[in-house]
């Protein structure tokens, strides 16, 4: 059990991801696959784009305390964080802006960001378009 501000997190990691003319998935059964570049960095791949055609995905993304995802980019995809627990910092373009849960920041194509875990763990749903996998 979470304590804080993770409410929503044990919430989305209690719950269902449905689809279509299949069973559902139930979210915390899914795998935290550690981040191939960032230590620190956790993610479920919720929905991938094998699913609808390459369109979207989304993931629910763990920075653990103390680490970041660092500068990069997604050329030719746009994205989308909602933060859902936690709070840190995220830059982008130069703009600092506080990570906490309720706030959403649209990350435009090709510009360079990162986000940054320095007073605890900060989960973020992140929305790819089109699909990151």
């Amino acid at each position: 059990m979470m304590s804080g501000d993770y409410h929503f997190v044990e919430r989305i990691l209690a719950g269902k991801i449905g689809y279509l003319g299949q069973e559902d998935l139930v979210v915390e059964d899914l795998e935290w696959y550690p981040h191939a570049k960032f230590k620190g960095v956790f993610q479920k791949n919720m929905v991938k784009g094998d699913t609808n055609g390459g369109k979207f995905s989304c993931h629910l993304v763990k920075i653990e305390d103390g680490f970041e995802i660092g500068d990069h980019i997604h050329e030719g995809r746009w994205e989308l964080h909602e933060v859902v627990g936690g709070t840190g910092l995220g830059y982008m373009a130069g703009r600092k802006i506080v990570y906490e849960p309720g706030v959403t920041v649209v990350v435009p194509d090709s510009v360079e960001h990162k986000i940054v875990a320095n007073r605890g763990d900060v989960y973020i749903l992140a929305k790819f378009i089109p699909a990151l996998i």
